[in-house]
């Protein structure tokens, strides 16, 4: 599979898990099976749930930190730059914090790394962290 397939692969399976009731609720395994086993989820320091993730346990956790972060996230409109094992997926991001019940919709970048058919490496780049970790935050944390 190309890089770009593996990562349609990995949002069918994403947006499956979602569905099913993501985090406690689903299997993970359809997008465990996407990872490599070292699987880096970069995320801004400044978020809420920022840090780096390793390993498909590390993305599952992740998971389970977004869920209690937004109501709902929704990529729309991704676009697929593709070169060698490199992809960049340039998208809009659309979301409510489940602390605030703030809508955000703002564009996002993400970059992705693919080897031997599987995903090595992720950094999405927000347009705004600020807003996003404002909009997050509980009422007394401002």
């Amino acid at each position: 599979m190309s890089p770009s397939q593996v990562l349609r692969r990995f949002y069918e399976a994403e947006l499956a898990y979602l569905t099913a009731g993501g985090p406690g609720r689903a299997s993970f395994a359809g997008i465990a099976s996407l990872l490599d086993p070292q699987v880096v989820m970069h995320q801004a320091a400044g978020l809420p749930y920022g840090g780096d993730w390793v390993g498909p346990d590390g993305v599952e956790r992740f998971f389970a930190a977004m869920n209690d972060t937004w109501e709902y996230l929704e990529v729309r409109e991704p676009r697929f730059l593709e070169d060698g094992d490199t992809l960049v997926v340039l998208c809009d991001l659309v979301t409510r914090s489940r602390a605030r019940g703030v809508d955000m919709h703002a564009p996002m970048v993400q970059v992705i790394q693919v080897r031997d058919g599987l995903i090595v490496d992720f950094r999405p780049f927000y347009w705004d962290t600020a807003a996003v970790a404002a909009a997050c935050a509980h009422h007394d944390e401002t």
